[in-house]
């Protein structure tokens, strides 16, 4: 008898019981553990991308520009085809100045280009201000002022 009144208490008290241990779980916050943030944002310059250039006197021939986001150029024109090392700086006031790239050629193949000829440019630096007409069309320009422009670049490819 003693067995069986005790057990009825233990089974009649038991969601009680469990009741008031929901109630203390509910009220203390659960730590989640901090998962650190993994995502790092690069930029690049705004001139990376594939360009082509068009040659005034051989319209059959296009030159190419891949500017790629580590600061290296491949250069392709006819059968020359140049690798180097560009640096592009971005106009600190764009209604003073535009912005300036310099060029530098590690590698030339030495083989003509599409305007017929055939230059070693290995070593050399050269220096070009860049006029965006849109985000798809530059204009490579001999000073800031943009006033001597000489060469038009379309976008192939970002």
């Amino acid at each position: 008898m003693k067995k069986t009144c005790l057990s009825l208490i233990l089974i009649m008290s038991s969601p009680w019981l469990m009741a008031t241990e929901n109630k203390k779980s509910e009220n203390t916050p659960v730590k989640t553990a901090e998962i650190p943030n993994t995502f790092t944002v690069k930029t690049r310059p705004e001139i990376v991308g594939l360009w082509g250039m068009e040659i005034p006197n051989n319209k059959k021939c296009i030159e190419y520009y891949n500017f790629k986001g580590n600061n290296n150029v491949v250069i392709k024109s006819g059968d020359e085809w140049t690798s180097g090392l560009y640096d592009y700086q971005p106009a600190q006031d764009p209604s003073q100045q535009i912005p300036a790239l310099i060029l530098q050629v590690k590698y030339d193949n030495n083989e003509k280009d599409c305007s017929g000829n055939q230059v070693d440019q290995s070593g050399e630096i050269s220096q070009y201000f860049v006029k965006w007409q849109n985000p798809y069309t530059i204009n490579f320009c001999a000073n800031e002022k943009a006033e001597q422009c000489f060469a038009v670049l379309r976008r192939v490819l970002p």
